[in-house]
């Protein structure tokens, strides 16, 4: 049986992305800088008016796998695509990148491959429209015992939790890694995603050897100020990290507490900055380092990922960090 180091479940989706100005979002009803899902007619409608286009694959995990691959560790990515021409892109490009998508892409007449429309403002902002299709009909028949049983380290993704089956896939994942003897967690995604399903992250984190989110999304979880957030996510998990948008990322383990330093970098492209800041991060808690290395690493990846357009990583990251002295 293969076993992987890292392995990650979560909407299978191909970003497609395109410049706009912000009288372009006004006119069109788009909210700038968050993510919103869209039904299939105005997916379709925000498609046609993308000038420019370029696609990739994406998803929160999938970026963050995408990162760690690039890294150096064995990854496998547990999504659900269709096989129409978006998905066999999905899953083609994934294989490239180096992370095994266990799962075939689904043939027959269900809901096309997910995508989400991407405008990117010339600040960096972006302000994604999310058409969820056949990734939202992810479940737990598509996690398999030997992929989510071998996994060293398995990371979930929030935004799953907007269906039931998603809940489910997550839960049978979590067991099976832990009857094997891995770590599971979560990155929480969103604030919006966590105020939707606050009772049900409350009771999942506990189950959980680690947790990543950002402030706002640690203070809706709790509804307390930040500080009484990471206390009480503290006591309920093993692991925290908490990321600041231009500030120090704090990081606590029971009684261990680290504070990292961000250099504050001018985004061309916001995207992906907490998918890569999860993928720096998980390499350092795979690879033994400390929890003020792994942050570090953490901040050393997202850094790179918005100095250029798209959400997936460039430069050679572990170069990256030999140059800031992290191995």
């Amino acid at each position: 049986m293969k076993s992987y180091q890292v392995v990650g479940i979560g909407n299978a989706i191909v970003d497609v992305f395109s410049t706009a100005d912000d009288s372009f979002l006004d006119l069109m009803g788009i909210q700038k800088g968050i993510m919103q899902l869209v039904e299939r007619e105005r997916g379709e409608m925000l498609y046609g008016a993308m000038t420019n286009r370029q696609q990739a694959p994406g998803g929160s995990v999938a970026n963050t796998l995408a990162g760690l691959g690039g890294l150096g560790l064995s990854t496998a990515f547990i999504g659900r695509v269709h096989d129409d021409a978006l998905g066999k892109f999905y899953a083609r490009t994934m294989a490239d990148e180096g992370t095994d998508f266990v799962n075939a892409p689904v043939p027959g007449g269900e809901l096309p491959t997910s995508r989400s429309m991407i405008f990117v403002s010339p600040d960096g902002e972006r302000s994604m429209n999310t058409y969820l299709g056949i990734s939202s009909e992810l479940g737990p028949e598509d996690v398999a015992d030997s992929v989510a049983g071998s996994a060293e380290i398995l990371f979930l993704e929030g935004y799953l939790y907007d269906k039931p089956k998603g809940m489910q896939a997550f839960e049978r994942a979590v067991e099976l890694c832990h009857r094997a003897g891995g770590m599971a967690g979560i990155s929480l995604s969103d604030p919006f995603c966590v105020d939707r399903h606050r009772d049900d992250f409350r009771r999942l984190v506990k189950t959980l050897d680690y947790v990543i989110g950002n402030e706002h999304e640690w203070c809706s979880l709790y509804q307390s100020d930040l500080s009484t957030a990471l206390e009480q996510a503290t006591a309920d998990a093993g692991l925290v990290a908490c990321t600041r948008s231009g500030h120090d990322v704090i990081i606590v383990r029971g009684d261990e507490q680290a504070v990292v330093p961000v250099r504050r970098v001018v985004p061309v492209d916001a995207t992906g900055a907490g998918d890569q800041f999860a993928a720096g991060f998980l390499y350092g808690i795979a690879t033994g380092q400390s929890l003020a290395t792994s942050g570090r690493m953490g901040c050393v990846a997202a850094a790179e990922v918005i100095s250029h357009f798209g959400a997936r990583p460039e430069a050679d990251l572990k170069e990256l960090f030999r140059k800031e002295g992290l191995i």
